[in-house]
């Protein structure tokens, strides 16, 4: 699958040189940086930014947060940190997946492969149009536009954000499994865990604080409440 390029934002030269080794194997356009602040501008012309969270200028997180303000580009941290609380973090604040050191090199371009496949099906049924405009109560979804208003506020979300909701909503009171949006938001799930949902519903609800209606149903999954 040809892109138009992935960015790789690590410092440790080995891992840059491994990288772009395997990346240019599969066919993609690479560019290296080594520093955060750099990472940022060059996420405007990527399309998947493989971040690493100890940059040495600013961490990765605050790249994360940077890019978010602007991108929905695909994140994936590579990380020595391995404890949950920065796996949960690095997820909640936008990233899409998390690979610790040391790694796989054929894991992480399996991840690579499929992060990039979820945002391609997003994109092209985005461009195809999945069913007009959704409108739920103070939310609405225009999804040819990837927009997300909540009482006329834009509400910016990740791409696999912008879809878990769009399910939702779009069903109103039907409860979901894991495995069902696995299936119908994620597309491929492979490399998506139950926590990984969990992780993007507390997102969710951050994100619409003012406006509580995603509902857990226990041992079940969730729902968007009925109305």
């Amino acid at each position: 699958m040809k892109t138009r390029g992935i960015l790789v934002a690590e410092d440790d030269p080995r891992i840059c040189d491994v990288l772009e080794y395997a990346l240019k194997s599969e066919g993609h356009a690479v560019t290296i940086t080594r520093r955060g602040r750099e990472a940022v501008e060059l996420a405007r012309q990527t399309e998947l930014v493989v971040l690493d969270v100890g940059l040495p200028d600013i961490d990765g997180f605050e790249v994360c947060r940077l890019i978010r303000t602007f991108s929905t580009v695909p994140i994936i941290f590579l990380t020595s940190r391995s404890d949950e609380i920065n796996r949960v973090v690095g997820l909640e604040i936008g990233g899409d997946d998390y690979v610790v050191k040391p790694f796989s090199t054929r894991e992480l371009m399996a991840r690579i492969k499929a992060v990039l496949r979820r945002n391609h099906s997003a994109t092209e049924q985005s461009q195809g149009g999945s069913g007009g405009v959704v409108h739920y109560e103070k939310i609405e979804i225009d999804p040819e536009k990837f927009r997300v208003t909540c009482g006329g506020e834009e509400v910016a979300l990740t791409r696999q954000e912008f879809k878990l909701l769009e399910l939702l909503v779009r069903h109103p009171g039907r409860v979901f499994t894991r495995e069902q949006v696995l299936d119908q938001a994620w597309g491929d799930g492979g490399l998506v865990t139950d926590r990984t949902i969990d992780v993007h519903i507390r997102t969710l609800r951050r994100k619409f604080a003012a406006f509580d209606f995603i509902e857990t149903v226990r041992g079940i999954g969730y729902r968007a409440r009925e109305i």
